[in-house]
């Protein structure tokens, strides 16, 4: 005789089973992408209103609209134009270069815990900023070029001596390369800031990563490396999903792991060389918004990217903001609010049971 189980009775797992909570919660990562990229976008707007209407002097939003739409000339205004419009471009850029650059190293490595610092940009960034306050020069617009000059230079050499010997730079002798040049340049750095009491003041203030004083001028020159960047990045995303299975699958595929690793270490200088010029070193949002992409989206490379363009600027932009409000009139820099709001969020994402993984 046959017995009839019905399906909320029936043990988890059988055939026609009622899903137990275990199975409810094991939803396929990317299941509502549509929604988290329309709550990305939101959010992203939200952060940007946030940037132009809040600090020491908070700015209604009808002013803030007004600024734009009807200007004339009042004090309301040329704060939002003058002051918090040109740090809320940076911080868009600057956000969208440091996540899509996290993003990219972490695929390229197969390494979640992977940053843009581990190729040498920032270390390269910050010894050419110091060797050029000792000799002299502390203008923002010397210590730009001379940032971005020391992030692709040390990029090189971390190729070339991942390339170096036989075989190809894979990414395991890329990671070596890069974390000992690093340690390396960081060593030079710091020995040079401590003999020079002007290169100390220089890095006192560019070393802690910040969006104040900065102009229009800074983001407009950043601009056209983080647009060339952004497309790199856009143009490898398809062959970084093969390169996730492995380099023998990866090759099997037809995809070219050559051309890919170049351009993803083209891309990672371009974006982190020049979000890094531009603000100093800014910790935390190139490893911590792709885990939240992947988490939210799946691995599909096309969507993490996607996501994390939207929600790193986010991050930057409230975490600036929150630095202007916790110690209004003074403010904390950019870098250090990252740090304080990026790692608990980091470690909550690391201590889940369903942690992105690469």
């Amino acid at each position: 005789m046959s017995t009839t189980v019905d399906a909320a009775d029936a043990p988890p797992g059988t055939p026609g089973a009622a899903p137990g909570p275990d199975q409810a919660e094991a939803r396929p990562p990317g299941a509502h992408r549509g929604r988290w990229l329309v709550a990305a976008v939101v959010l992203l707007v939200a952060a940007v209103g946030a940037s132009l209407a809040l600090g020491a002097r908070p700015v209604a939003l009808g002013t803030v609209v007004d600024a734009f739409v009807r200007p004339d000339g009042s004090d309301a205004q040329s704060v939002v134009l003058d002051l918090r419009l040109p740090r809320t471009v940076l911080g868009l850029l600057v956000g969208v270069s440091l996540g899509l650059s996290g993003a990219l190293i972490q695929a390229l490595t197969r390494n979640p815990l992977a940053d843009p610092g581990i190729l040498g940009v920032n270390a390269g960034a910050q010894l050419a900023v110091v060797l050029g306050a000792t000799a002299g020069v502390v203008t923002l617009r010397g210590q730009l070029w001379l940032a971005f000059a020391g992030a692709a230079a040390a990029t090189l050499a971390v190729y070339a001596i991942g390339a170096a010997g036989r075989g190809r730079p894979s990414p395991l002798r890329l990671t070596l390369a890069g974390v000992a040049l690093g340690a390396a340049l960081g060593g030079v750095t710091s020995g040079l800031t401590l003999v020079s009491e002007r290169t100390y003041d220089t890095m006192r203030v560019w070393g802690v990563g910040s969006l104040a004083a900065r102009d229009l001028g800074v983001a407009a020159t950043i601009a056209p490396f983080v647009a060339v960047g952004v497309l790199v990045a856009l143009a490898v995303a398809r062959s970084l999903n093969a390169v996730a299975l492995g380099d023998d699958t990866a090759a099997t595929l037809g995809a070219r792991l050559g051309a890919t690793r170049v351009a993803v270490v083209v891309a990672v200088t371009l974006l982190a060389g020049a979000a890094t010029a531009a603000a100093g070193p800014v910790g935390f949002v190139g490893l911590m918004v792709p885990h939240v992409a992947r988490w939210l989206t799946g691995p599909d490379q096309r969507w993490v990217l996607t996501l994390t363009m939207l929600l790193a600027p986010v991050l930057v932009l409230v975490s600036d903001v929150t630095g202007r409000l916790v110690m209004r009139p003074a403010e904390l820099p950019v870098g250090i609010v990252t740090a304080f709001v990026g790692a608990p969020v980091l470690v909550a994402l690391v201590r889940r049971h369903r942690a992105s993984g690469l």
